[in-house]
């Protein structure tokens, strides 16, 4: 992983045993260029002394639109599990000759922008936020994607994400994680985006509920990936399975929506090649089904 990420592991601080440098310390420095471990507590020793630190005006401000969003939305999550094997399977297959030819890495986050973007295609209202009474509905996809920086998380936006390849969301994400941990983003980068994309599985989340990103109506939480025992026609296999969650506000999403809209992500990941075709069969797509 070093190596696909280009990090040197003298930079990286080992976390695991011994000070080994396992697969998480690697993802948090380069989503946040910060040294998994290096936060050392001064006192940690016996001593029982107590210090205070003023709030930042990033932190005050996240923590006055996270309040606004549980109390001012109607939030419900919805949850399902997706097969990784299909993906894991065409980015081994291919990632050496796509970053030879694209000149960038080729993870996870792509694929599933990709998919998003042609979910909210199929249900617009996850796509739409209110604004008082009315609806406010998109013909775009303004996509937000949380990473994490030495000030904390931050949702920087890849505009118009339905109309980019995987090469074109991957070169973008690459270019507004390096903004985000250098603290070069502009306010405009991380305004204006209709969906938000957060991924606590490169810190080893398990399963979380993700809060609305307001005035967003809905996100979407990817997790680790763990090899679980499913069934699979009659018997039970190990599969790389992630948990996924989406969070919506009620108001404006139908349940029915939102599992739909869920279910097709899950169905677009785990059969890829139906992503470039309306989020159908290319069976279907040839046959005018």
């Amino acid at each position: 992983m070093l190596d696909e990420k280009g990090v040197s592991a003298d930079k990286v601080k080992g976390s695991g045993p011994n000070g080994r440098i396992t697969k998480s310390d690697v993802a948090a420095y380069v989503a946040g260029g910060v040294d998994a471990g290096a936060v050392v507590m001064s006192g940690w020793g016996g001593k029982r002394d107590q210090s205070r630190q003023k709030m930042s005006t990033l932190r005050k401000k996240v923590a006055e639109r996270l309040v606004m969003a549980k109390n001012q939305t109607a939030m419900l999550t919805t949850f399902n599990e997706v097969d990784m094997s299909a993906v894991m399977d065409l980015r081994n297959k291919y990632k050496d000759k796509f970053k030879e030819q694209k000149g960038i890495g080729l993870g996870f986050m792509s694929f599933f922008t990709k998919a998003v973007t042609e979910a909210l295609r199929q249900f617009p209202s996850v796509n739409a936020h209110l604004d008082g009474e009315e609806m406010i509905m998109h013909d775009y996809a303004d996509i937000g994607i949380a990473v994490s920086s030495p000030k904390g998380l931050m949702v920087p936006v890849i505009r118009n994400a339905e109309r980019m390849s995987l090469a074109q969301i991957e070169s973008t994400i690459k270019e507004l994680a390096v903004k985000a941990r250098d603290g070069k983003l502009s306010i405009d980068e991380m305004t204006g985006g209709t969906f938000t994309i957060t991924n606590g599985g490169v810190f080893g989340s398990m399963l979380s509920t993700p809060i609305l990103n307001p005035p967003q109506s809905a996100i979407l939480g990817m997790h680790n990936i763990v090899e679980r025992p499913v069934a699979v026609n009659g018997q039970v296999v190990i599969r790389p399975i992630m948990y996924v969650a989406l969070s919506y506000d009620h108001r404006i999403i139908d349940g029915k929506e939102s599992v739909s809209f869920l279910m097709a992500v899950k169905q677009m990941i785990e059969d890829p090649k139906t992503m470039v075709f309306g989020g159908k069969d290319p069976g279907e797509v040839l046959l005018g089904l």
